[in-house]
């Protein structure tokens, strides 16, 4: 390091003899430094070496308690200063701890015991990110936006996520208490029987004559899950002499994964062409990933439902199959987290995730920030009586967020009203479905928008 940073270092290591109460655990005041390295070195801007040592004092000065003179843990302190170094980049940025860590391994593979749901915090409370379909917390009616505000009657405030995921986790059979804050209504129990969640990342059925496939998560399932879901979907239809007139891909609420098998979903429907290129701080490390010959729709027309929740992996996906003309997008603008983190494990203990590229579509734009464009957009309906419009938030709202370009879109085909597309699915309810499947059998956007039309 040159001596600008080592010049900023030395703050770090004042901080660290003024709170550590033991100045002389070389382990921790390397692990920091390490960090701070590979921050500079790989993040996928340049970063200020002032601004990276300011938000990690920051780190150190937010510890609750207040951190004083000589009594903090070593490894309470660097910790602190590793989250406040990290959260300062963006939001996709952090350190994780080993108990983090290894909960981000488990999710990963798919399977695990507990309720069913996607956490994070929010004002110091446990937010529901989403419910897994056919889990105990689905079933017990828990739902996305939810704040967990107690676990069996132990306030969550005060806690860390990694501490509130381990009393969620726990036993198969054994039940667990949350309190539930939701708008509009007075804080209430929720009974739940943990159980192994079994993460159905790919979820198929025949809709009369349209394969429906939804991938939920980019999990290491998708690959072989996808091709199992499509060779079923064709099997089934001839056993019942059904000629396919179409496939629909469900991204929506997908908050993404691994880029491994968003590259093979990709890949999947594509004969050809560029999916994805990854763009570093150095131009040099660029990377194209480009589609092989095979679809395995066999050529049938295609559409991707995507909404605000569908973000990362499935951006990925709807950009490439909307660049290349394979298929219409239809929904809403999608989350626009369009950037790439690796998860590299730091030599004293914990991973770095941290941000070093931005993806970009086949048309050149980038993802992040903007998200990817329907074709076809599907305006949400509105609101119930008596309830609160729902808050719609998307990467562009976050903090520290990267930014994107300024290309402009391809317009778009047609906007429609919800209320408009018929209820025509086996998913009672599920109108945008119905305007995929509506739009399948026109067999254009201008007989579909002509179906749509009221009849005289």
């Amino acid at each position: 390091m040159d001596e600008k940073a080592q010049a900023q270092l030395r703050r770090f290591n004042d901080a660290f003899d003024t709170y550590a109460n033991d100045i002389t655990d070389a382990r921790q005041r390397d692990h920091f430094r390490n960090t701070f390295r590979l921050v500079r070195a790989n993040y996928v801007v340049e970063v200020d070496d002032k601004k990276l040592i300011d938000d990690a004092l920051k780190g150190i000065d937010e510890l609750d308690p207040k951190p004083k003179a000589g009594a903090v843990e070593p490894s309470v302190l660097v910790e602190a200063a590793l989250d406040g170094m990290l959260a300062g980049l963006d939001p996709h940025s952090s350190y994780l701890n080993p108990d983090e860590y290894r909960e981000m391994k488990i999710s990963n593979k798919g399977e695990f015991g507990g309720l069913g749901i996607e956490v994070r915090m929010k004002d110091d409370l446990i937010l529901v990110i989403n419910p897994i379909e056919d889990t105990p917390a689905f079933r017990a009616g828990v739902k996305s936006g939810d704040l967990i505000t107690h676990l069996n009657g132990k306030a969550v405030k005060g806690m860390t996520l990694s501490d509130g995921v381990k009393i969620m986790r726990g036993r198969p059979g054994q039940s667990i208490t949350i309190t539930i804050q939701r708008e509009g209504v007075a804080p209430f129990d929720v009974d739940i029987i943990r159980a192994v969640i079994h993460v159905r990342s790919v979820r198929w059925r025949l809709e009369n004559d349209i394969g429906y496939i939804r991938v939920q998560s980019f999990t290491e399932q998708v690959e072989d899950k996808l091709d199992e879901a499509a060779a079923k979907i064709f099997a089934e239809a001839q056993a019942a002499n059904i000629s396919l007139q179409g496939m629909i891909l469900d991204l929506r609420g997908n908050p993404g994964g691994l880029l491994d098998q968003a590259l093979f979903v990709s890949d999947a429907f594509l004969q050809g062409g560029e999916i994805v290129s990854v763009r570093e701080r150095n131009p040099r490390n660029e990377r194209i990933y480009m589609a092989e010959p095979g679809d395995l729709s066999r050529g049938l027309p295609l559409v991707v439902l995507i909404n605000e929740g569908s973000a990362s992996a499935s951006e990925i996906v709807a950009g490439a199959l909307k660049d290349h003309g394979r298929a219409v997008i239809m929904g809403r603008r999608s989350f626009g987290k369009g950037s790439v983190q690796t998860i590299q494990p730091l030599p004293a203990e914990g991973a770095l995730r941290l941000t070093i590229a931005r993806y970009f579509a086949p048309s050149g734009h980038t993802i992040q920030a903007r998200g990817v464009l329907p074709d076809i957009v599907i305006k949400r309906a509105p609101p119930k009586d008596g309830e609160e419009p729902l808050e719609i938030r998307r990467e562009e709202d976050l903090s520290a967020v990267l930014t994107g370009d300024t290309i402009p879109d391809k317009a778009i085909t047609a906007s429609v009203d919800a209320q408009s597309c018929p209820d025509v699915s086996s998913k009672e309810g599920d109108l945008e479905l119905g305007c995929a499947l509506t739009y399948l059998h026109a067999g254009s956007a201008q007989k579909f928008l002509v179906s749509l039309s009221p009849k005289m």
